[in-house]
C-alpha cells in the first residue's frame, strides 16, 4: 500500500490552493478511469489527490452557441456523445467518444481526462524488467526491436514509439479545438495541436501543460464541416478495444463536387494526436473520389517509419483515412 491523501474541495480555486498545498507530485482527480489505473501499476505514485469531479464549474456543456462549442473538462464522456447537437452536427465528435470505451467507463470517465490519459504501450505499464524512457528517462526503450505490433509509424524518436491511446482528441484536432487551462501563473488558452510532444529525447513529457494547472474546458469552433464527419476506428474487437488505426474525416464540398474543406486527424498510429496537413492540403479544390481518397491517405502516410511488426499500420492506416473519407463526404452530400 502506498498511502495518500485526498481532498475533495468545492470551487475550482480551492482546488488550485489544494494541489499547491499537497506539493509535488499532487494529482488532480477526476473520474478516475486513468489516474487509479496508473496509481495501482505504480506509473503514479502521488502523495495526494484533489479530486474535482464534482465541480459545477467543470461539468457545463453548451452546444447552442453560433460561434463555438464548449466542453467543460468535468463533462462527462457520455453526456457529450449524447449531447443532440454534438450527435446531429458533429457525429465525428460524438462517435469518438461511443466508440472510445464501455458505457460504464463512459458515464464515469470526463472529457478533459480522456485528453491527458497515457499510453497503454505494455513495456511502460509492465515496469521493470523493461526499460521504458517514459517511467524512467535515460533508460531505453525496450519497444524498439521488441514487440510493436500495436506501436506509432509516425511521430516517433530513437527513445519511443508508443502510441497515444485516444479517440476523442484525435476528432477535436481536426476540428481545431482549444483548451482553457488555469494555474498558478493565471489563465491560458492552448490549442490542442499545441497541447501536446512529440517524444523527442523526452518521451516522459507528454504535453505542454505547466506544473499545477488544471484543464477548465475545451472549445470547438463552430464549423459547417462538422455535418459531414466521422469517426472510423479499427480495431482488433468491435467493442473497447484501442484502434489499430483511425481517423476522424470532416468534409465540406462546392457544388460541383470538389472539395472545399477538409480536415483529418489520426489515431493509433501515432506517438501523439495526429493532424495529417498533407492529405487535407492534397484533397483541396480535388473531385473526392475513391482514387482521391486513396492518395489522400498515401500522403497522411508517406513519413511513416515502421517497425518490426508494425508495417501493417500504414496500408491499414491508408485505406482507414479513404474509408473515412468516403462515408464523410456522404453525409456532406446530404
Amino acid at each position: 500500500m502506498r498511502p495518500f491523501t485526498y481532498d475533495a474541495p468545492d470551487t475550482v480555486a480551492d482546488a488550485l490552493d489544494a494541489l499547491a498545498a499537497a506539493g509535488p507530485g499532487a494529482k488532480f482527480l477526476a473520474g478516475g478511469t486513468t489516474l487509479y489505473d496508473l496509481m495501482k501499476l505504480g506509473v503514479e505514485a502521488p502523495p495526494a489527490v484533489v479530486d474535482v469531479h464534482r465541480l459545477p464549474e467543470l461539468s457545463q456543456i453548451d452546444s447552442t452557441g453560433t460561434d463555438e462549442l464548449v466542453f467543460g473538462a468535468g463533462a462527462r464522456m457520455a453526456d457529450v456523445a449524447e449531447d443532440p447537437v454534438v450527435t446531429r452536427d458533429y457525429p465525428a465528435l460524438a462517435e469518438s467518444l461511443a466508440k472510445a470505451a464501455s458505457q460504464q467507463l463512459r458515464e464515469m470517465a470526463t472529457v478533459g481526462g480522456n485528453l491527458l490519459q497515457r499510453t497503454r504501450c505494455t513495456y511502460f505499464r509492465h515496469g521493470e524488467p523493461f526499460a521504458c524512457n517514459k517511467r524512467e528517462p535515460g533508460s531505453g526503450c525496450a519497444a524498439i526491436g521488441g514487440l510493436d505490433r500495436a506501436h506509432a509509424v509516425l511521430g516517433t524518436s530513437d527513445a519511443c514509439i508508443a502510441t497515444f491511446p485516444g479517440d476523442w482528441p484525435v476528432a477535436l484536432l481536426a476540428f481545431d479545438a482549444q483548451v482553457d487551462v488555469l494555474g498558478p501563473d493565471g489563465a491560458r488558452t492552448v490549442a490542442l495541436a499545441d497541447l501536446y510532444r512529440e517524444p523527442g529525447q523526452r518521451p516522459d513529457l507528454e504535453t505542454t501543460l505547466r506544473p499545477q494547472e488544471l484543464l477548465l474546458r475545451i472549445r470547438v469552433p463552430a464549423t459547417p464541416t462538422g455535418r459531414g464527419s466521422t469517426y472510423h476506428k479499427i480495431r482488433d474487437r468491435e467493442s473497447y478495444a484501442f484502434a489499430l488505426a483511425s481517423a476522424a474525416a470532416a468534409v465540406a464540398l462546392h457544388a460541383d463536387g470538389t472539395v472545399a474543406d477538409v480536415r483529418i486527424g489520426l489515431g493509433g498510429v501515432a506517438t501523439r494526436p495526429w493532424r495529417a496537413a498533407e492529405a487535407e492540403q492534397a484533397l483541396l479544390g480535388q473531385p473526392l473520389t475513391a482514387e482521391t481518397a486513396r492518395q489522400a491517405g498515401e500522403a497522411a502516410f508517406a513519413a511513416a517509419r515502421p517497425g518490426r511488426e508494425n508495417g501493417f499500420k500504414i496500408e491499414l492506416g491508408i485505406r482507414t483515412v479513404a474509408d473515412a473519407l468516403r462515408i464523410a463526404g456522404e453525409r456532406a452530400t446530404r
